[in-house]
């Protein structure tokens, strides 16, 4: 059975150093990590991007992929980046635009890393599923399989009461010969909030997707109540064989909250994952309070 060879990736060791990226004053939230390696980057040095609350999307560089330094560039008022590269030469920034109270998946592109395009609308929501007078679609994920771009998306809202804000309800998907669209939305929601996961069961989340040969891994912050009533997040471990249906390769998250970890004790979120040589590097955020708390970036790896 295909999933079998996916029994491994149980084992993510995070960085004894935990968070890498903190949020500098005035934010109080850094989240939604992005990256590209200095093996393929165009300046040989390791660059994520993240978005703050108050200044919008914010790019890191680093020698090590450790120690990260913040270039003050911000790149606009957006949430929830997502890196991609195209070919050899060209990069791509997707993220979620909020525009009054509804939010669509824009994208720049960039040579370097520093200077980008002009934004462009790229998935806008319509589906009824996708919200009801307020409309939104963000935390993009984009995967190329053969000579089709799959754009991964979470859409519409659940209310976290605990917390006094809002997390995606949805994850749908939608298609294109061209990375820079039209996509065709698959028709209905592939990931769902479901009962019978306890990891999943309030909110869908959001999936960072890899295909690998004839398979497909996700990561999923399902979104969910624990056995007190809480909201929480975790990370879930998810294998699929077309990338639209999506089964759990382990019943616990991979990476989730601790209590003795304090910058990590209520909520992990989302993240961005790559291979690096033999190891797997996996940056996420966590948050350390429900209604008060900040969100900082940590690091943890995988060797097969």
């Amino acid at each position: 059975m295909p999933i079998e060879i996916y029994k491994g990736w149980r084992n993510w060791e995070d960085y004894e150093s935990n968070p890498l990226i903190s949020p500098e004053l005035p934010e109080w939230i850094i989240a939604d990590p992005t990256f590209i390696p200095s093996s393929e980057s165009p300046d040989g040095k390791w660059h994520l991007f993240a978005h703050g609350i108050l200044f919008g999307i914010y790019h890191f560089v680093s020698s090590d992929g450790i120690k990260w330094i913040n270039t003050h560039q911000k790149m606009d008022s957006g949430l929830r980046p997502f890196l991609f590269k195209d070919g050899d030469n060209i990069f791509y920034i997707f993220y979620e635009k909020m525009v009054f109270l509804n939010s669509m998946i824009i994208f720049r592109k960039s040579k370097d890393l520093f200077h980008w395009s002009e934004a462009k609308p790229v998935l806008k929501p319509a589906l009824p599923w996708e919200g009801g007078l307020f409309k939104n679609a963000g935390n993009p994920c984009l995967v190329k399989s053969e000579d089709k771009y799959r754009l991964y998306y979470s859409c519409n809202s659940i209310f976290l009461p605990d917390c006094l804000f809002t997390e995606p309800k949805y994850i749908g998907f939608a298609e294109s010969m061209n990375i820079e669209g039209p996509y065709q939305k698959h028709p209905t929601p592939i990931i769902l909030p479901t009962k019978d996961n306890p990891y999943r069961n309030f909110g869908a989340g959001a999936i960072k997707v890899l295909k690998l040969n004839d398979s497909w891994i996700g990561f999923n912050n399902g979104i969910y109540k624990d056995k007190f009533g809480r909201s929480r997040s975790s990370i879930l471990l998810l294998y699929s064989k077309d990338g639209i249906e999506w089964i759990n390769v382990f019943s616990k998250p991979v990476i989730y909250p601790m209590f003795d970890r304090v910058w990590k004790r209520t909520f992990v979120y989302q993240l961005d994952v790559r291979k690096v040589k033999d190891t797997y590097w996996l940056y996420y955020n966590a948050r350390n309070g429900w209604f008060l708390g900040t969100e900082s970036i940590g690091l943890a790896r995988l060797k097969l």
